[in-house]
């Protein structure tokens, strides 16, 4: 059940996920349910409505009825599985609570979407305090909110709602960021993650800190390591961005990429970006076109670094194949 959770969390705040409308957020604000970081808790912290929660927390009610959240998926898509996490809400987390979706084209406004035909992804189900709550979903339409509805009361501390991106390719230029994880990029495979996950490398945004990045350990053999991206849709490269930013005395010595188009079975590399030196803490842009001329589309690259090291960001940009993102909208 909890294989989905090694999918992105396409409601998180790092992809623009955003709380539209709560009924009620008394002693704690909504907004923290798509925050990206696990949740916190300080114990004995109060302010003047009480202890202070790292996530969202309704009123006791006192009448008949039940709380309800609605949240702007930052990366629509297809969802495998979500987690309604009650980290730290001990006595005074939901008994039950269930979860809708619906897609809806722009921006919807409060209105909008509570006059949507919302479709049910949980059913109400029971939940456990003080920890996950893992459930896996089946419905594998395109989605673009899910609302959040807790029974009757009580605190969540996170909504994780780990799925597939998929863009609207009406939204996306013609050259853009193939790696990137809100446009459905994903790491399918590596050597090496001891000290951070590669995942983070295909994250938006400036790397804040070595921590948000790919880092291995340190080899004491003659191999390397890599990291295989699969990415947002087959495209043809133009640049490559290799970011070490933070990495000052454990960046790369060297880099390398390689793609393969895998629709075609044969499994031949092909060589995107030669063997060139890498500098600590310095953000590198490489041209690959130049090499390539119009080049083959690929759906993987490899990111060889030698022999070890971190890596704060790699950013892909080519043009994708409008027809097999046009396929993944439809369904």
């Amino acid at each position: 059940m909890d294989e989905f959770t090694g999918l992105p969390d396409l409601a998180s705040r790092a992809f623009g996920g955003g709380v539209v409308y709560a009924n009620d957020e008394f002693f704690a604000a909504a907004d923290h349910l798509v925050l990206p970081a696990p949740a916190g808790h300080a114990p004995k912290t109060f302010d003047h409505k009480g202890q202070v929660y790292d996530g969202w927390e309704t009123r006791r009610r006192r009448e008949a009825g039940h709380d309800v959240a609605i949240i702007r998926l930052g990366a629509p898509g297809v969802v495998h599985g979500i987690n309604v996490d009650t980290a730290f809400f001990t006595g005074n987390y939901p008994p039950q609570a269930s979860v809708e979706a619906v897609s809806l084209p722009g921006y919807p406004g409060r209105e909008e979407l509570e006059a949507a035909e919302w479709t049910e992804l949980v059913p109400r189900s029971d939940l456990k305090g003080d920890s996950g709550n893992l459930f896996p979903v089946a419905n594998r339409r395109r989605w673009t909110h899910v609302r959040l509805r807790i029974f009757p009361d009580g605190g969540v501390a996170r909504l994780r709602v780990h799925g597939e991106v998929v863009p609207d390719p009406a939204l996306l230029p013609k050259t853009f960021d193939v790696a990137a994880a809100q446009y459905g990029a994903t790491v399918v495979d590596c050597s090496n993650m001891f000290y951070g996950n590669p995942q983070r490398m295909l994250m938006p945004g400036l790397a804040q800190n070595m921590g948000d990045g790919w880092e291995t350990s340190r080899r004491r053999d003659d191999g390397n390591d890599w990291v295989l991206v699969k990415l947002a849709a087959p495209a043809v490269l133009r640049f490559a961005d290799l970011d070490t930013s933070h990495f000052k005395g454990n960046a790369p010595g060297w880099a390398r990429l390689t793609g393969r188009d895998e629709r075609t079975g044969s499994g031949e590399w092909i060589e995107l970006l030669p063997r060139v030196a890498l500098r600590p803490d310095t953000p590198h842009r490489f041209p690959i076109a130049k090499a390539l001329g119009k080049g083959p589309e690929v759906t993987h690259v490899r990111l060889d670094i030698f022999p070890d090291g971190g890596m704060a960001r790699l950013r892909l940009l080519g043009r994708a194949s409008r027809a097999y993102l046009h396929a993944r909208m439809s369904g």
